[in-house]
């Protein structure tokens, strides 16, 4: 038997304005994706915003549904409608804010578990990484060269 260490390097940003340029654009557009989400019921709204590599910036947000399953994280809202609308074009990099209606969200906020298996299965598809930037309302920005880095041990069709 023997102990197997898996490691992980994020870069922290303190504010926008440490972010690059283009990195702030992107950002923005998901704070105004995160805006239009429908969360009547958790509250808690999330924005995406995708650069893609012709320059084409996609948006999606949280929609929930009274019948909880039926819902779609902004995360697979965004990433879907980028696959569907524009089949075969790499996606760069993606940016994430969530916040919650009820208190201020300041912490950065990762996707969730089924939105990094379906941002792993474009990494893998398209044989190259997308970049991740997370955060809540406000505050800190975590960077993460790819969505393999916080899905370790993934799983895709090489497994099939």
């Amino acid at each position: 038997m023997k102990d197997v260490n898996i490691e992980t390097t994020l870069t922290v940003y303190e504010n926008f304005e440490e972010l690059p340029k283009e990195v702030v654009l992107l950002m923005r557009k998901a704070s105004e994706a995160r805006l239009k989400a429908y969360a009547p019921y958790s509250k808690f709204l999330v924005g995406a915003a995708i650069l893609l590599e012709n320059g084409e910036i996609v948006t999606g947000n949280n929609q929930e549904n009274a019948s909880y399953p039926s819902g779609l994280c902004a995360e697979r809202t965004a990433i879907y409608y980028a696959g569907a609308q524009f089949p075969g074009v790499k996606m760069l990099r993606m940016a994430l804010t969530a916040g919650s209606q009820l208190q201020s969200t300041t912490t950065p906020i990762p996707p969730c578990g089924a939105c990094r298996q379906a941002i792993a299965e474009y990494e893998v598809k398209q044989e190259a990484p997308i970049e991740m930037y997370f955060m809540g309302e406000t505050g800190k920005i975590v960077k993460s060269a790819s969505l393999a880095n916080l899905l370790p041990l993934g799983f895709d069709r090489s497994f099939l």
